[in-house]
């Protein structure tokens, strides 16, 4: 009786040992089972090839608003200064950069210049370049004198009028940009410019625009003598004399938030760029 009812026991427990083993098996297989991380190649560059790229655009947009900023504060501690009285030799141009000018001198209209495209208020037109002849001498500087709509038909050019005689002028020292986007040739590189003056310029190009007149006057009574201009224009006060027109200039700082903004947004698609390179890359077994 002792040993038929030992037999059961043992059986019982191989029986109790073997589920006990399957379900530790069953439980590691359970614990065992998620994602795990394998980099995939073509996610993988795709992200080494965008987050560089997003990074770089936003450093880009911020730089941009840094040197707007920068401009802004040069220019708000050199309006404080004393005007600097603009004589016909040669100046440094970042060195009287958002000054305050004083210049004498006659009007020379016939190289007048009409930058196109300028808008003022929703409305399209020109701003009107007169080179003023510095007294005492030959050197021209180039007055931004404002802006003046274009007419109906754009194919016309507006008649300004322009004052004779010694005038003076107050303004504000520009250095212009070298770096333009133009959608056709510019009065300057067009064909014939250098045998019939094109008052009717896309962007100012200083260096190019003392070429031309140095051109189109080789042949005149003045031709031996060189065309000196001063390397600024001087954009015209609203408050001064001497034959202006709409004069509501732009600060330096104008739509900087933009750059931020866009700044942020270029970092955004890195960081985004980040967290999808890891969500497509954790996989299950």
């Amino acid at each position: 009786m002792a040993d038929s009812s030992a037999k059961p026991r043992a059986g019982q427990a191989d029986y109790a040992r073997a589920g006990s083993a399957e379900a530790n098996a069953g439980g590691g297989a359970h614990r065992h089972v998620g994602r795990r991380f394998a980099p995939r190649p073509l996610p993988t560059l795709a992200a080494v090839l965008l987050v560089p790229l997003f990074v770089a655009l936003g450093q880009w947009q911020w730089g941009k608003a840094g040197v707007k900023g920068d401009r802004q504060a040069l220019l708000d501690t050199r309006s404080a200064e004393a005007p600097v009285q603009l004589a016909a030799t040669p100046v440094d141009a970042e060195t009287l950069r958002y000054r305050r000018i004083v210049v004498r001198g006659v009007w020379e209209p016939r190289r007048q210049i009409l930058i196109d495209n300028r808008i003022h208020r929703e409305r399209a037109g020109y701003h009107v370049l007169t080179p003023l002849r510095i007294e005492g001498g030959t050197t021209r500087v180039l007055i931004n004198r404002g802006w003046i709509p274009a007419l109906p038909e754009h194919s016309r050019v507006p008649v300004i009028d322009t004052p004779a005689g010694q005038i003076e002028i107050s303004g504000t020292a520009i250095v212009p940009s070298t770096r333009f986007f133009t959608l056709g040739a510019d009065a300057g590189n067009a064909a014939g410019a250098e045998t019939q003056w094109q008052p009717v310029w896309q962007n100012l190009d200083l260096a190019r625009y003392r070429a031309v007149v140095e051109a189109l006057e080789a042949d005149g009574a003045d031709g031996a003598n060189p065309f000196t201009l001063q390397p600024i224009v001087v954009q015209m006060a609203p408050d001064s004399a001497g034959g202006g027109f709409a004069r509501e200039w732009p600060r330096p700082d104008e739509r900087i938030e933009r750059h931020l903004g866009y700044a942020l947004q270029w970092w955004s698609f890195a960081a985004t760029t980040v967290l999808i390179w890891l969500f497509v890359n954790f996989r299950r077994p």
